[in-house]
């Protein structure tokens, strides 16, 4: 009888090149490694600096434009006492009303840059303009106040009908009308325009008011943060 092969004795699996060896990590002979997982990248952090920036600029523009009409307002108060009108007051362009704010008509007052002088009132209007286009019909009636406005001081400003504001006989305050002040005539300034420094234009201003309302006063400013001056039209 053929003796039947001795069966190999159990040995432990060898992994590596060589026998012996403890297993080895990685892959197998022969076999490629596995592709590598690319990494996110770190996120951008957005830049803040921009906005930054913007926000002082605005801020800055502000806070100019409201300096600017409190530097304005400062020479607006009128003189008090016996009601003696101050011939100085704003000599230099920044004074208030030249008369403690009881001026009346043909008399100067003053606030911020200009010198005012209002030379009329005319009331009772139903109608302005003559233009058949442009021409206004009044809710109530119309007042038309004509001033003079010099530039009293050494640079152009800026001046704008709407500015201005009329009381009645009620202490009710009144602004202009925007599409009447384009219809009238023989006005230097209908609703916005630059003065320059010495020059003295003619202006008039009018009013939408109920029919049976009586002008009382006139509050004329040099821009819409001046304090203002005031004329009597009674």
């Amino acid at each position: 009888m053929t003796t039947p092969p001795t069966p190999p004795s159990a040995q432990p699996p060898q992994s590596g090149p060589f026998p012996n060896q403890p297993p080895q990590f990685g892959p197998t002979p022969g076999q490629p490694y596995p592709p590598i997982q690319p990494t996110a990248a770190p996120k951008k952090n957005k830049k803040k600096w921009p906005w930054i920036v913007g926000a002082l600029v605005v801020l800055g523009i502000i806070i100019g434009a409201v300096s600017g009409g409190e530097e304005a307002s400062t020479g607006s108060s009128s003189s008090t006492g016996s009601g003696s009108a101050d011939t100085n007051s704003g000599s230099d362009g920044t004074g208030g009303s030249d008369t403690g704010g009881d001026a009346g008509l043909n008399a100067p007052v003053r606030d911020g840059k200009f010198e005012f002088v209002v030379t009329g009132v005319e009331s009772g209007l139903s109608t302005v303009g003559t233009n058949e286009f442009l021409a206004q019909k009044a809710q109530g009636q119309f007042v038309v106040v004509t001033m003079t406005v010099q530039n009293t001081s050494d640079k152009p400003q800026s001046f704008s009908p709407s500015n201005q504001k009329l009381k009645d006989a009620a202490g009710r305050t009144f602004e202009t009308d925007s599409s009447a002040q384009i219809a009238l005539d023989d006005t230097d300034i209908a609703v916005w325009d630059n003065i320059n420094p010495g020059n003295t234009v003619t202006v008039k201003l009018v009013f939408d008011m109920p029919a049976d309302a009586q002008p009382a006063s006139l509050e004329l400013h040099d821009s819409a943060f001046s304090g203002g001056a005031t004329v009597n039209l009674r």
